[in-house]
């Protein structure tokens, strides 16, 4: 089974992800951060390396898949690849970001590859306000995360939203994490728990 993560930047995916694995014995794939070779010059110059970035994460994500759906364990990871396509992509393109030459590649080579993929059997969205998506990137200190900007947290969030409310390729849960604490809450991790098993057993 494949189950995987979605949210905006600082929602919460890698821990929730991390916390999932250990509870169900779930083997996890996370997001290649630490040895992405674009993300520091992306957020330094994002004009300038959006393509290159984008493109990076759409062959991980696409070798990701592909792993998961040849294995026999049931895996949970951290973003998805339509997430890149539908949303961040997307998003760099209406901000002037990414040229429409770029775009239009990178969407070309997306639908090439998304045609060879099955979706998530469930798909968990974090959905968080832009003020809660601050603290959290404010409380883990990555460098390069120094610089976002708010109106780019803010756009992601509505293409987010969009995305999701036409969601249609599988199971979903949706968890407001404005208002639990499944880091630091037994109770609140419980809570997510039993969403989960009531999706994946189909009780609702």
């Amino acid at each position: 089974m494949h189950i995987a993560i979605a949210g905006n930047i600082g929602s919460g995916k890698t821990t929730l992800t991390r916390l999932l694995s250990k509870h169900f014995g779930w083997e996890s794939h996370y997001e290649d951060v630490e040895k992405n070779p674009y993300l520091n010059s992306f957020y330094e110059d994002m004009q300038r390396w959006s393509f290159n970035l984008q493109v990076y994460f759409l062959n991980s994500r696409f070798r990701q898949i592909i792993q998961i759906r040849q294995g026999k364990k049931t895996v949970i990871q951290d973003r998805t690849i339509y997430e890149d396509a539908y949303i961040f992509a997307p998003n760099l393109h209406s901000m002037n970001l990414m040229t429409t030459r770029d775009f239009e590649n990178y969407s070309s080579l997306f639908e090439l590859m998304s045609s060879f993929i099955q979706p998530p059997d469930l798909l968990i969205y974090l959905r968080s306000s832009v003020s809660n998506l601050v603290t959290q990137i404010q409380k883990r200190g990555r460098e390069y995360e120094e610089s976002i900007r708010l109106d780019y947290l803010k756009k992601l969030n509505e293409r987010y939203e969009i995305w999701i409310n036409k969601y249609d390729q599988g199971k979903l849960l949706i968890i407001e994490v404005d208002e639990i604490n499944f880091e630091d809450s037994r109770e609140d991790f419980g809570m997510v728990i039993e969403k989960i098993n009531a999706k994946i057993h189909g009780l609702f």
